[in-house]
């Protein structure tokens, strides 16, 4: 829902619109729990759920809900002859809602909340008539006795199911609902304002990374060469870095790519990444020749070998890059692999499922 609010938030203003979720999934699906597509009055389509397998017969529901102003509920399975369906085998669930210009202070704060990186929660009671809560981080907000249920969800940073899930009594007080989760975006810092740095903030951005571009170098570390960052910093690299940490804003989900080649710069980045008590992933780009003076230059500085052997570098997967884009796709599938604990392997070479579950 994030990839859409904005265009969502410009359509209301003018008219209803339909908002169709992926609000469960089962086994394999294109999109993850959450996706969304916003379908207007006159035909227009922005998002998708699952890049073409279901998209016509949610464009049904969608008429009807934008119709009648009643929210449907559609299943879809695995495709066959006869049936709308997914042709990888899994199961989603996808809820329709009507949204008008009175949904617009509740998503407008939604927007503010992301832009701020503020985590929120927006739960939608899965009946005819939904009922909607715009959640913070401690808020206490009493709410179809479910608002504690929705707060953990947030706590946890997790979307998901709660209430009711079947026709009992108490899915009249506690209703099957679903709680979209949005976290803080995971932070990429890079040290060295360079062409390396230029292409992974303009890839990485794509991925919802919030990038950093850092460097003392103040000619070179502007926002003119770096349009696709969130920040340009000029500071010491390692200076830097200890004062996010100071101020909580690094976590386990951090990634640190060092590309300065430069042991004045990226020696003391080193030596305070891996101070560091959580940290992602720590990447330094380099020859095998470079990372072994670097390695030399660790130990110097009395960092044991097991500690020096988490810093990635070279850096990148074997793809045979060379140009700086290149290079950031190459860096980029590295932490991709080792966020999900992949073997980075061709999917032809291996068997099972592509998703994992």
């Amino acid at each position: 829902m994030r990839d859409v609010l904005g265009q969502l938030l410009d359509l209301l203003a003018d008219q209803p619109v339909a908002l169709a979720r992926i609000v469960d999934r089962t086994g394999a699906s294109p999109r993850d729990t959450g996706a969304a597509m916003a379908v207007t009055g006159d035909g227009r389509v922005i998002g998708s759920l699952s890049g073409g397998c279901v998209e016509s017969a949610v464009l049904t529901a969608a008429a009807q809900v934008l119709l009648d102003g009643q929210a449907s509920l559609e299943r879809f399975a695995a495709a066959d002859e006869l049936a709308v369906g997914l042709p990888c085998g899994g199961e989603i669930e996808v809820f329709v809602e009507r949204l008008d210009h009175t949904d617009l202070p509740r998503l407008r704060a939604l927007d503010a909340a992301l832009a701020a990186h503020r985590p929120a929660a927006y739960a939608t009671t899965l009946e005819s008539a939904p009922d909607r809560l715009l959640l913070y981080p401690g808020q206490r907000a009493p709410w179809r006795d479910l608002d504690q249920d929705a707060a953990a969800l947030l706590a946890a940073g997790h979307s998901g199911l709660i209430g009711a899930q079947d026709c009992t009594p108490e899915a009249a007080t506690r209703p099957r609902t679903f709680v979209q989760v949005f976290g803080s975006p995971a932070r990429m810092i890079l040290a060295g304002a360079n062409d390396y740095a230029r292409a992974l903030t303009v890839a990485a951005a794509q991925l919802g990374y919030r990038v950093t571009v850092v460097d003392a170098r103040e000619t070179f570390t502007t926002p003119a060469r770096f349009p696709a960052a969130d920040e340009v910093v000029v500071d010491w690299p390692h200076r830097y870095l200890k004062a996010e940490h100071r101020a909580g804003r690094i976590d386990e989900r951090t990634v640190v790519c060092v590309l300065t080649h430069d042991p004045k710069f990226d020696v003391p980045m080193l030596v305070s990444a891996l101070r560091l008590p959580a940290i992602g992933f720590l990447g330094a780009l380099g020859s095998r020749r470079a990372h072994t003076d670097r390695a030399r230059r660790l130990r110097e500085a009395g960092l044991p070998a097991g500690e020096i052997a988490r810093v990635r570098s070279p850096l990148g997967l074997d793809l045979g890059a060379h140009t700086p884009e290149e290079t950031a796709i190459s860096i980029l599938a590295q932490v991709l692999a080792e966020r999900a604990n992949a073997s980075a392997l061709a999917l032809s070479e291996l068997t099972g499922p592509i998703h994992a579950r």
